[in-house]
């Protein structure tokens, strides 16, 4: 953990989102959020503002950090359903 996550605007960017997804933003997940996810890595280039920002629950948080990007059961990694007959698909 860097100092960055130690300041005052991270904790006050954090909140933000925080308030603003109270819940796991994982399709079909409806745990507490309580991890300010950034969408896009900061190690990738990605920024320090809320439209990059997601909340997530502590399981998939975790997911995320072993490289599994957090989904819908029954769906591919671009959140379609594997079901052909899924009504998304019509």
């Amino acid at each position: 953990m860097t100092g960055f996550y130690k300041g005052t605007f991270w904790k006050q960017l954090r909140s933000a989102c925080l308030r603003r997804d109270r819940l796991c933003t994982t399709p079909g997940c409806n745990e507490r959020a309580v991890v300010a996810d950034h969408i896009i890595p900061r190690s990738k280039g990605g920024t320090d503002t809320l439209g990059n920002l997601r909340g997530l629950c502590i399981r998939h948080h975790n997911q995320r950090r072993q490289g599994n990007e957090p989904r819908m059961k029954g769906c591919s990694s671009d959140g379609t359903p594997h079901d052909p007959t899924h009504w998304w698909r019509t």
